[in-house]
Order: structure tokens, then C-alpha cells, then sequence
């Protein structure tokens, strides 16, 4: 890896932080003792007053590295845990109307269980989210064919998925976790030495702020996103197909072959795409949703939000990206957390993403991350209640 592009990475986070809202000042993540270091970790039923961070270890891959998981408390005693394999999102304890911590994203006992899922689950996809048609694009005049890995297709980045890479922890404060990948040139058939920090931070708002901060010493294709699948009723609770989904989007990608863009833009209006005002998922179509939605607006601004009826929890989407990937799970079919069966529409995805495709469609946004140049973008899953809203 050129170190003159990891150099360039860091000096970028100390003129401006973490991202916007979140300190960058280093502070040592605590075992479950309190003391500095790796340990037994408290885990989503930690308790909570002040915001604290407890590391431990999640388990062994089959090549024998550790991985590491860490957890966050807030204030107000949500809980939020995260691990360097696959820089994953874990856990995600919100207190519902009665109080009880539920825990809303899918995921697996320990760094094996991911290790072994295919569906992404929680954890980070690139250099490029969704689908590139032909595996391949080209770029100043020259053609990189990248690996296909859905067909013809290069879906999430292709072969050795971002997702099944054990992270540098870069850094870790009492709220937010930093994890590192270095994407070297050709990685995937992408060109560029790539340095990627994605930090996770849990806010005493009840927020779970992402932000991605990434250079390369080449031009290349870069729309990295988080994989994460929520259940606002509760980790293995089952269908989510009666919980209500809100999308604030005009338009949607019209597919053509292999799920592969058109590149037309439909809009919504009359249709079962429809998502404008909120309304149970499995309304229409069986609630089999896997189409990418053209945001209304730009900038970083709410673009979508899912609410359980029966545990009161209402999640808020807010992304700068252009479009979010409504996924109901339809080809889930793993074995996760506590022996939980996951099976298709136990949990809904927003992936906050460029476009698919977008390199091949002149009227979509390129995912273009120039030499030298620095990405940033920022998502954020923010949780409140009944009891709460009510106050």
C-alpha cells in the first residue's frame, strides 16, 4: 500500500475529525473490568448512565485471526456494537414503549457466523455497492474488467467481498469506533491504491451515524454502503411485512436484465412502488422489494423511515447519497444469532448508495472518486419510541 495515500487519510481526519458531530480525540476502549485493552465485553444488555465503549473478543476466523467486537452504550441506554470483521454493524439495543431493549439488526453469535453468511449481513460492501452490468467499465479511455460474481454481473464489489476482510481498528473513542480497509490497485479489478475509514458513532440522540472517509492515488469507482437488516420488532421476531415503511423518493430504477439498471426513471405515482406516504410493506407486491429509489432532493437530508406498531420503535434514514436500496430479504436463507432462522422478509434493507450501474448511464450521478481527491458521505439510522415521541 502507498503509505504517501494512508499519510494524506489521517492528516485529512485531523484537520477535520471523525465527521461532522463526532470527536476525534482517541480514547482507550475498555474490557469488561473497566480496564484498558481486549476482554469479556458487557454486550447489548450493558447498563448504562454515560456513555462508555467495552472491547472483547468476538471469536476466531478459520484461519486463526481474532477478531475483535465493540460495544457502545449511551445515556440513554441504547446500545450499539460493532466488529472489525467485515466492519459490521452487530447489535442494535433500542428501548421500546415499554422500556425492554430490542435489538434490531440481524447478525451472528461471532466472527465465524459471518464469516460463513453470504448475504452481507451488517457489514460494509465496495468498492462498489450493488450492480455493475458486464463486470466491467471503463474509465479515462481504458477498460477494467472486474470479477463477475452474479452471472455476467459484479454485484457488491465481486469476489473477496469488503464484507469478509478482517479491518484495521484505526481508531476508538467513548462513542464511535473507527475500522480501516486498504484496498490495494486491482483489488476486484478496481483501479487505485484505496484507503477506506468507515466510523461508527452512537449519539445520546439515539442515533447511529456512519460516516465514510476514503482517498486513492487513482481515479477509480468508489459507492461503498452499509448492509444492515433491520427488524423494529425485534432480532429473529419474524416477518416485518405488517411493519410500515416511509421512502421519499419520486422515482425508482427501472431494471432491465440480471437487475441491472436501464437506466430509465419511473416515477412512483399509481404504481406499488409508491412508498410517499407510509404504509405496511407487504401492502402491494407481496412486500417483495429489492429496487433501488432516486431520493428526493440532495444533500444530506431524511429520505426514509420504518416503524413497528408493536414495539413502538420508529427508525429515521438520513443520507447525502442519491439513493437508498429498499431490500425486504427475499433471498435470506441463513442461520443467525441464537440459532434464529432467517428467512425471506425477516428484515428490510436501506442501503444508502449511488445508483447500480451508474457508470453506464450518462443521466445517473457517477461514483467517481478521483486521484487525491477525498470522499466523504454520511448515513445516519436514528431511533425513537411512542413513550418518547409522546413527551
Amino acid at each position: 500500500m502507498n503509505k504517501n495515500i494512508e499519510s494524506n487519510l489521517i492528516a485529512a481526519a485531523d484537520r477535520g475529525g471523525a465527521g461532522p458531530g463526532v470527536s476525534s480525540g482517541r480514547a482507550a476502549c475498555a474490557d469488561g473490568d473497566g480496564r484498558s485493552g481486549s476482554g469479556t465485553g458487557a454486550g447489548p444488555g450493558v447498563s448504562s448512565g454515560r456513555a462508555a465503549c467495552r472491547r472483547e473478543s468476538f471469536g476466531f476466523l478459520a484461519d486463526g485471526r481474532e477478531a475483535q467486537l465493540y460495544t457502545i452504550v449511551n445515556s440513554r441506554g441504547m446500545v450499539m456494537a460493532v466488529c472489525n470483521y467485515g466492519a459490521a454493524l452487530v447489535h442494535a439495543a433500542v428501548p421500546d414503549k415499554k422500556g425492554s431493549p430490542v435489538d434490531v439488526v440481524l447478525g451472528y453469535d461471532d466472527a465465524a457466523g459471518y464469516e460463513k453468511g453470504g448475504m452481507s449481513v451488517g457489514g460494509i460492501v465496495g468498492r462498489a455497492a450493488n450492480r455493475i452490468g458486464g463486470a466491467s467499465f471503463d474509465l479515462n479511455g481504458r477498460t477494467y474488467n472486474l470479477t463477475p460474481n452474479a452471472g455476467t454481473i459484479t454485484l457488491h464489489g465481486g469476489r473477496d467481498f469488503y464484507v469478509h476482510r478482517l479491518w484495521q481498528t484505526a481508531d476508538v473513542t467513548d462513542s464511535s469506533v473507527t475500522f480501516r480497509l486498504e484496498s490495494p490497485d486491482g483489488d476486484q479489478g478496481f483501479p487505485g491504491n484505496l484507503v477506506l475509514d468507515v466510523t461508527y458513532t452512537l449519539t445520546d440522540s439515539n442515533e447511529i451515524r456512519i460516516d465514510y472517509r476514503a482517498v486513492c492515488d487513482a481515479d477509480t469507482l468508489l459507492s461503498p454502503t452499509n448492509h444492515s437488516y433491520f427488524n423494529l420488532s425485534g432480532d429473529g421476531s419474524g416477518d416485518v411485512r405488517r411493519q410500515l415503511v416511509t421512502i421519499l423518493a419520486d422515482a425508482y430504477t427501472v431494471l432491465g436484465p440480471g437487475q441491472v439498471p436501464t437506466g430509465q426513471l419511473q416515477d412512483v405515482t399509481g404504481t406499488d412502488y409508491d412508498f410517499r406516504n407510509e404504509r405496511p410493506i407487504g401492502a402491494a407486491m407481496n412486500g417483495d422489494y429489492d429496487f433501488n429509489y432516486a431520493l428526493n432532493g440532495s444533500g444530506f437530508r431524511k429520505t426514509a423511515e420504518m416503524y413497528s406498531p408493536e414495539t413502538g420503535i420508529r427508525m429515521t434514514v438520513s443520507t447525502d447519497m442519491p439513493g437508498i436500496q429498499f431490500y425486504t430479504a427475499v433471498g435470506l436463507d441463513e442461520t443467525g444469532r441464537k440459532g434464529a432462522y432467517y428467512g425471506p422478509f425477516s428484515a428490510a434493507c436501506f442501503e444508502a448508495q449511488f445508483f447500480p450501474d451508474a457508470i453506464h448511464h450518462e443521466n445517473f450521478k457517477k461514483p467517481v472518486l478521483r486521484a487525491g481527491e477525498e470522499f466523504r458521505s454520511t448515513t445516519v439510522y436514528s431511533f425513537e419510541t411512542e413513550k418518547q415521541s409522546a413527551k
